[in-house]
C-alpha cells in the first residue's frame, strides 16, 4: 500500500517538477513559436527559407530521441546540459515548431483589407503587424495553442527517462517499491487529467479576453457559445463564424 510518507516524499515534489518543466518549455515553446512563425511570413527569401528548414526538421524529430540525444550525445561536443534542461529544451524546441504553423496560419487569415487598410495609412511592417495583425490574429491562436499546451504537458512524461524526477518518474518508484501498478497509474491518469483541466480553464478564460479585445465575446446559452459581434450583433447559437456559411 501507498504510504502517505511516500506520497508526500516523492508524488508531491514530482508534482511541482511536472508543472516546472511544462512552464519552462512552453515559455520556450512560445518564443520559438512566434519567431519561427513570424520569419515563415517574412518578405526575404533567405528568412523564410532558414525558418521552414527549423519546421520541417523539428517537425519530423521525435521529442524523446531528441532528449536523448541532447542529454547524451551532447556531452561529447563538450556541452553537458542538467537533465531537466535537457528535456526542457527538446520539448521546447519541438513543440516550438508546431506552435510556428499555429502563429503562420493565424497570421495569413487576417483579412487582407485589414492588412492594407495599414498599407494605407502609411504604417511600416512593424506597425501593420503590432496594431493590426496581431491583435486580430490572437483570438485565433488561443484554442490551438490551448491543445498545443496539453499535448506538450502529456510530453512531459518523457523527462522520466532521463532521471528527472517529475510525477510519472515518481509513480514508477512508488510501484517498483511497492508493487502496485493499478493505483500509481490511476493516480498518474487522474494527476494529469487534472492539470490538463485546469490549463484548458485558463486558456479558455484568455480566449476570452483575447476576443473581447477585438469585440468579440463569446456566450455560453444552452450548452451553445453565442459570439457578439463589435457592434454588439448576435450570432445564432450552431451557426458559423461571421464570414457566413453553415455546417
Amino acid at each position: 500500500m501507498m504510504s502517505s510518507e511516500f506520497f508526500t516524499t516523492w508524488f508531491l515534489p514530482g508534482i511541482w517538477v511536472t508543472v516546472q518543466v511544462t512552464v519552462y518549455a512552453a515559455a520556450l515553446g512560445a518564443a520559438i513559436s512566434f519567431g519561427i512563425g513570424l520569419a515563415r511570413g517574412s518578405r526575404y527569401w533567405i528568412v523564410r527559407f532558414v525558418a521552414g528548414i527549423y519546421f520541417e526538421v523539428f517537425r519530423g524529430m521525435s521529442a524523446l530521441v531528441l532528449m536523448f540525444w541532447m542529454f547524451f550525445a551532447l556531452p561529447l561536443f563538450g556541452w553537458q546540459l542538467v537533465p531537466m534542461w535537457a528535456g526542457v529544451s527538446a520539448l521546447g524546441l519541438t513543440y516550438g515548431a508546431y506552435g510556428s504553423e499555429i502563429v503562420r496560419g493565424s497570421l495569413a487569415a487576417v483579412s487582407p483589407a485589414q492588412k492594407e487598410a495599414g498599407v494605407a495609412l502609411n504604417f511600416t511592417r512593424l506597425q501593420r503587424l503590432r496594431l493590426i495583425e496581431l491583435p486580430q490574429a490572437w483570438p485565433e491562436m488561443v484554442p490551438p495553442f490551448n491543445n498545443l499546451l496539453i499535448e506538450l504537458l502529456k510530453g512531459t512524461a518523457l523527462v522520466s527517462v532521463i532521471t528527472v524526477a517529475d510525477m510519472t518518474f515518481a509513480g514508477n518508484l512508488v510501484r517498483l517499491g511497492t508493487n502496485e501498478t493499478t493505483p500509481v497509474y490511476t493516480l498518474l491518469l487522474v494527476l494529469y487529467f487534472v492539470l490538463a483541466f485546469l490549463i484548458t480553464r485558463g486558456m479558455r478564460l484568455l480566449e476570452r479576453r483575447a476576443k473581447a479585445g477585438v469585440g468579440q465575446r463569446p456566450e455560453k446559452t444552452g450548452g451553445s457559445t453565442r459570439t457578439s459581434g463589435a457592434r454588439g450583433e448576435r450570432l445564432p447559437a450552431g451557426s458559423q463564424s461571421a464570414a457566413g456559411g453553415t455546417a
